[in-house]
């Protein structure tokens, strides 16, 4: 296989280039909030950061400065947090750290005088985000998950699900990289979740790429698993229908060709017709965008399909193509270029071309040794010069030694010149001085011999000093030895210590835990107890009604219509015309007890299911001014019968409710499964309504509907804005706990 390495993975995000249109737009947005401080310091962040991205950095850094001074005035610190820690990323991208420090203390101050949880979490998320860019992992994932924990506590506001969602893609990514693929799952996982609920085709797009690479590295570690490879594909897949639906709003064209060359990259190893669909496109997209790397990647994997049909010319024209582009990006991958090569020199060689195939394989050879050899040049080069440094100086050294030894040859010489002299002068003296030297020399002699006897005794002295002093170093290290051994052993009772009594609080600990934990849940039952049986009771009386309407009253009007039916024909036309009536009123009588008794015990639910009962409830209950709209997506029909007849009850009272008050004219009901979890959304285009202003909860209906799902341990969040609709989500377990 001559498998080119060009495809870029979801660890190395595309490069970021926002649409001209898009910068436009903010810019307007941005002078006509001018005067309205709330509305402008909202836009600052956004506008500055397209101003960077667009290379208008010194724009971008005003802006910054001029809203810094407008937050600094204001009572709450939050904007003055944001417009700080985007200032302090902009300065780390444009590597300048000490300002980017700065920034970021500055932030942090401010995060200290206010009261919001997500001006807080998003400090820490720009600190993780600095940390992570200066290689300091362990330090940034703190961070992360202290953003996190302020995210959780702060109420929804029109930013929070995409400052949420980042931070847990930066999580994954780096979760990514250290291989815990459980803990970028989960990351990944919650990711899409809150980019579903921002509802920005970008954040989504990029949560359908983070969750493809996810399962792509499932796949890659168990290839015979083809659920892994399905479902990379499926979020690849979804990912390129996010770009497509949503192309207007789309920051980077360039993110098609990014996720087509993710799968063609995955369709390269079992259907080779797809495969070239998506590298073509890819090819396509990359080439009016002018990214070089997408360029180059969707040449390669060209290539790789050419070699596959044995068409080796056109193999190598895509592989040349492919060097070209990578040579134009300012990006360059040494390993990227050998593989070009590499590969070339192999298709060359299949080809029977070996001359060729030797041209680039020295080629390969030259690279190779020019990247991976240089560094072991530069040391050699490095070790080869001190080296002569260090033979010259010890040369220097060995001449300046042969010069002092013939200096001292030469002052020798003349030492015993001027000897022989003395000798010569002293010649007539040495007769006279003969006895005199012999008593000097016996002298001299016993001299010598007091002063060896003396030596022996302080050689002797030494030695007996020498074996005391080794005597006390021996006693010394055994003492200290003593010494180290009782210290570690008692260092070690107190660790044993305190290990034994941090053991005895935490088993306290988890005991009271336990306690409190039995205590709620035998609240929770007895609440679910009480709950269960008036539930029950409710559909039980709801049940009998139903017979009774139908079996009792509407048998009643039904044998009242026959005998109606059988007097028309014998009486006169007035009487007839009479009768007629009182039996089309009848007819209504019967179709309107149908009705009561058809929504107290719906048949369709019984006999078909929740997805049949909704949709024949949203149908019965759309008109010429209402329309209302049903939604399924990966519904399995897995919840039980009551659970179905709740989830049906609750969606009746949620459409009456927005038909009753919302004034809509248009209701979505969505209903999706995701593992052990059913998600139900019932949206309107109604009125809407403050939030804040107004306790809908307090409502009978909602207290109703909020009984209902606690009585499935489920969880209901109310979103609404004045004039733009309600949307009301509620996440039920399929199997609770």
């Amino acid at each position: 296989m001559y498998r080119l390495l060009l495809i870029f993975t979801l660890c190395i995000c595309p490069f970021f280039a926002q649409a001209q249109d898009v910068l436009s737009r903010l810019e307007k947005e941005y002078n006509n909030a001018s005067g309205k401080t709330t509305e402008q310091l909202n836009l600052a962040p956004k506008y500055a950061t397209a101003l960077f991205f667009h290379n208008l950095k010194s724009k971008s850094y005003q802006i910054l400065e001029n809203n810094i001074a407008i937050a600094r005035r204001q009572t709450d610190g939050k904007y003055a947090i944001i417009l700080y820690a985007v200032q302090a990323m902009n300065y780390r991208l444009d590597n300048k750290e000490a300002e980017s420090l700065k920034s970021l203390e500055m932030a942090k101050m401010y995060s200290l005088k206010t009261n919001s949880d997500e001006a807080k979490g998003y400090f820490h998320y720009a600190k993780g985000w600095i940390l992570t860019r200066n290689n300091k992992t362990t330090e940034a994932v703190t961070a992360y998950l202290k953003a996190i924990e302020y995210f959780e506590n702060s109420p929804t506001t029109s930013t929070l699900y995409a400052r949420f969602g980042n931070t847990a893609k930066e999580l994954s990514t780096i979760y990514s990289n250290l291989n815990e693929y459980q803990l970028e799952e989960k990351y990944s996982k919650q990711f899409l979740l809150l980019a579903s609920k921002q509802n920005d085709p970008n954040l989504t797009f990029d949560a359908y790429m983070r969750m493809g690479y996810v399962y792509e590295q499932k796949y890659a570690q168990h290839p015979s698993n083809t659920e892994f490879r399905n479902k990379t594909e499926q979020y690849y897949l979804q990912a390129i229908n996010t770009f497509n639906k949503n192309k207007e709003a789309m920051l980077n064209r360039s993110s098609l060709s990014y996720a087509a060359i993710n799968l063609a990259n995955l369709y390269t190893g079992f259907d080779r017709n797809k495969a070239m669909q998506y590298a073509r496109l890819a090819n396509t997209v990359s080439l009016e965008t002018g990214d070089a790397i997408h360029i180059a990647s969707s040449f390669g994997i060209l290539a790789e399909l050419a070699i596959q049909d044995e068409n080796y010319d056109l193999a190598k024209s895509y592989f040349l193509k492919a060097s070209m582009e990578i040579g134009k990006s300012p990006v360059r991958d040494h390993n990227i270029e050998l593989s070009i090569l590499e590969s070339l020199s192999q298709i060359s060689e299949q080809q029977g071309n070996y001359k060729e195939a030797l041209t680039y394989y020295k080629s390969y050879v030259e690279k190779y040794k020019s990247v991976y050899d240089q560094e072991k040049l530069n040391i050699t080069k490095r070790l080869e010069s001190q080296f002569d440094k260090e033979r010259q100086e010890q040369k220097y050294i060995k001449l300046q030694l042969e010069s002092d030894k013939k200096a001292q040859q030469i002052k020798l010489i003349n030492i015993l010149r001027a000897q022989r002299e003395q000798v010569y002068n002293n010649l007539k003296l040495v007769e006279e001085n003969q006895r005199e030297r012999l008593r000097f020399s016996e002298l001299e002699s016993e001299k010598r011999a007091q002063q060896l006897r003396l030596s022996k005794l302080e050689t002797e002295k030494k030695n007996n000093d020498l074996n005391t002093f080794k005597k006390l170093l021996a006693y010394k290290e055994k003492m200290n030895t003593y010494y180290i051994v009782f210290i570690v052993i008692s260092i070690f009772l107190i660790i044993l210590l305190f290990y034994a009594y941090k053991q005895r609080v935490r088993s306290m600990k988890q005991k009271n835990e336990l306690y409190e934990l039995a205590l709620e849940k035998e609240k929770q039952n007895s609440k679910i107890s009480t709950l269960t049986a008036l539930l029950e009771g409710q559909e039980q009386e709801r049940g009998r009604l139903a017979r009774d309407l139908h079996d009792g009253l509407g048998g009643l009007l039904s044998g009242t219509k026959l005998q109606l039916s059988s007097l028309e024909s014998h009486h006169s036309e007035n009487i007839k015309e009479g009768i007629s009536k009182s039996i089309n009123q009848i007819d209504g009588a019967v179709e309107e007890l149908r009705r009561v008794a058809h929504n107290l015990m719906p048949d369709l639910l019984m006999k078909y299911g929740l997805e049949a009962a909704v949709k024949e409830f949203a149908s019965r209950m759309s008109n010429k001014t209402l329309d209302i709209h049903t939604e399924f997506i990966n519904y399995s029909n897995s919840i039980s019968e009551e659970k179905q007849l709740i989830l049906y009850r609750i969606i009746q009272e949620l459409v009456n409710n927005a038909i009753k008050h919302a004034q809509t004219s248009e209701i979505i009901i969505q209903i999706s499964e995701e593992e052990n979890v059913v998600n139900l959304t019932v949206e309107d285009n109604g009125k809407g309504f403050e939030t804040t202003s107004v306790d809908v909860r307090k409502t009978a209906g909602f207290h109703n509907i909020e009984s209902r799902v606690q009585f499935l341990k489920g969880t209901m969040n109310i979103r609404s804005e004045l004039n733009i609709g309600t949307s009301i989500e509620l996440q039920i377990p399929i199997n609770p706990s």
